[in-house]
């Protein structure tokens, strides 16, 4: 770790002399996608995995602070999905000669946007489907397909992605949700490290508390 600089939010590469990992806001042009401070992708681009964001779906991608993406990750966005209520599913109205107004979004298999909490680690190659919340604190496991949304602090994996496991119990995953460490200053969260590393879930709880004055 570098003792004399502080961690920047605006650098593009938070790696000295390592262009395959990103910090990805300062990056960012297409004005549907926001990702928070600190969220990074082991590549030397984003917006390249971001796929079928078409301004006239009016969707979204919304990430969270403090995101690990691994390599090869895609968020397929609405522009993706045709239409299934209809004879056929080809999308005559995108393709140039083809004499067919644009449906209403209303026939379209719209999904919302997809949103993507704080702390969230989603593995190399996993593919995040159309209208997918994933909550704070998940990890999604490398080659997932996430079709449905994802509990925070949960693990999920396979395709379609399943619940493997939660991280944590009911009451430390409440705390954490309270605590929101994500929202600190980077002085704050350089301080709290030795809390957010620790393995002493027992020890984690009692600090989370007394920071929220919860008194048990």
């Amino acid at each position: 770790m570098d003792s004399i600089n502080k961690p920047d939010p605006n650098v593009i590469h938070p790696i000295s002399g390592y262009d395959q990992e990103i910090y990805i806001k300062p990056t960012l042009t297409n004005p549907n996608i926001e990702v928070g401070e600190f969220s990074y992708i082991a590549d030397s681009s984003f917006e390249n995995h971001v796929s079928h964001l078409y301004p006239w779906n009016n969707d979204k991608l919304i990430i969270g602070k403090f995101c690990q993406i691994a390599a090869g990750v895609e968020f397929v966005m609405n522009g993706a999905n045709h239409q299934l209520n209809t004879v056929s599913t080809f999308p005559f109205f995108t393709l140039a000669g083809w004499e067919m107004e644009a449906p209403v979004l209303e026939d379209l298999p719209l999904k919302g946007d997809t949103v993507i909490g704080n702390d969230v680690w989603i593995g190399q190659n996993a593919v995040i489907l159309p209208g997918v919340h994933i909550g704070d604190g998940a990890i999604i496991g490398a080659n997932s397909i996430v079709g449905s949304s994802v509990d925070p602090y949960t693990i999920v994996a396979g395709n379609p992605a399943k619940p493997i496991r939660k991280r944590f119990d009911d009451q430390l995953i409440q705390l954490m949700l309270q605590w929101q460490w994500w929202n600190k200053t980077p002085d704050e969260i350089n301080s709290l490290i030795p809390i957010l590393t620790s393995s002493d879930l027992d020890m984690v709880k009692d600090f989370i508390q007394k920071q929220l004055n919860i008194t048990q």
